[in-house]
């Protein structure tokens, strides 16, 4: 399995650079040939009149009973594109429960925000770039529209019309249509990055910090994740925050938890060892200071490996600190002994004089503010003036996010980036 999807991984980098050297000697009509390159499935999602996405939004959500849960078309889905197209199985990891449900997570955010095309085509450009590292290609998009329409008409029954598959059947071809572009934007950066481990430190037994160097140099911003695959599971990926800001060496730490059996993450903490070499897939993520105002007072929260991104950022604003005027953070533990990395409150205070910690323990004796780590943050003060960063699994961050929002923390003054739960 291996040697072959090295094989076709292999041929697609080829084709990559023999397109993009054409494009470099041809700048003109560039555009018009992405598009032609694109296929049926791109080129038919790019209407000349502007995309009415709300009204495709209402079709759908008028008649979402009849393919909801999405469980079952999901499952029609894949068992469709499989059956009619055997050789794309090889695309996809042994275990399609996590993909199943990346997809589910796809389909509400798509109906939940189709009433504004401007952000989904965003979002699926940036979705597009990252699909590189997959070895997706045009044809792939639509052997999905058709097991797609397949799989809705299977789901719904006779009560299916064909304005409501037309109605799926746009919302999935403008989503495509930026995915395509992402992925021709991209021809000049890897689809993926090789990355050999130079340090496993398990730090406890469901938890390793790893470093890694990769083959060429890899462009992220302190606060950044990685998607990761490990060769055991070659065709699974999960997102983790990059736990450093960039070095002179170029090396990169991640901290994974142990989250379930047979994952990646697994991978990671019990299989991997020095000199293994793992794939990186192009940086993500908005959890980045920007070029504003350097006098931004700054808002910190981590929980559990959240505390990753924070430690990126607090190293990047040490470096480039400027006037920044104060940085508070809430480090949230459940217990004393959940901190693997960290050095003490204390410890921190004397490394950064601007930074002020609270430590906030969730359960069980020990130094520090006791209590739900939303209180405790809620209970300091006003933050609606702070530039607030939330990173932590999504039953910490969401609620805490909403909590500050509640609070009067305006929505774009908070960073946060919804990685999944990961195996």
């Amino acid at each position: 399995m291996n040697t072959v999807n090295d094989t076709y991984h292999s041929l697609l980098a080829r084709h990559d650079a023999m397109r993009l050297r054409k494009r470099l000697l041809s700048p003109a009509g560039t555009g018009r040939q992405a598009a032609e390159g694109a296929g049926t499935a791109a080129t038919a999602a790019a209407p000349q009149q502007p995309y009415d996405g709300a009204a495709d939004q209402r079709l759908i959500t008028d008649h979402l009973e009849l393919v909801t849960p999405f469980e079952d078309l999901i499952a029609h889905l894949y068992d469709a594109m499989f059956a009619h197209r055997p050789f794309l199985r090889r695309l996809f990891p042994e275990s399609m429960e996590f993909q199943r449900k990346h997809l589910e997570a796809i389909f509400w955010y798509l109906i939940e925000n189709l009433h504004d095309p401007d952000a989904v085509a965003a979002t699926f450009t940036r979705l597009g770039r990252d699909h590189r590292k997959l070895g997706v290609r045009p044809a792939h998009y639509r052997a999905f529209e058709a097991s797609l329409c397949e799989a809705l008409r299977r789901t719904a029954g006779p009560r299916w019309s064909e304005g409501m598959e037309g109605a799926w059947v746009r919302m999935l071809r403008f989503a495509v249509a930026a995915m395509v572009e992402g992925a021709e934007a991209a021809l000049g950066e890897p689809a993926a990055w090789q990355a050999t481990v130079t340090d496993h430190d398990l730090r406890r037994a469901d938890l390793a910090v790893l470093r890694v160097r990769p083959h060429e140099p890899y462009p992220y911003r302190a606060g950044q994740y990685a998607s990761v695959a490990s060769p055991l599971l070659p065709q699974a990926w999960r997102q983790y925050s990059v736990a450093c800001a960039p070095r002179p060496d170029g090396e990169l730490e991640f901290h994974v938890k142990l989250t379930g059996r047979g994952g990646v993450s697994e991978a990671l903490v019990a299989r991997t060892r020095v000199g293994d070499v793992l794939r990186l897939g192009p940086p993500g993520g908005t959890m980045t200071l920007d070029d504003g105002d350097p006098a931004d007072d700054l808002l910190l929260i981590a929980g559990d490996t959240g505390w990753a991104a924070v430690k990126a950022l607090l190293q990047e604003l040490a470096a480039h600190r400027g006037a920044r005027r104060g940085v508070h953070l809430f480090l949230g533990v459940r217990h004393p002994s959940a901190l693997y990395d960290t050095e003490s409150p204390a410890e921190l205070r004397r490394r950064y004089p601007w930074l002020k910690v609270t430590q906030v323990i969730g359960e069980g004796p020990g130094p520090g503010e006791h209590g739900a780590l939303a209180d405790v943050v809620a209970g300091h003060g006003d933050w609606s003036r702070r530039l607030a960063f939330v990173s932590g699994p999504p039953a910490m961050a969401g609620p805490l996010v909403a909590r500050l929002t509640a609070e009067g923390v305006p929505a774009g003054r908070i960073r946060h980036d919804p990685l999944p739960d990961r195996t």
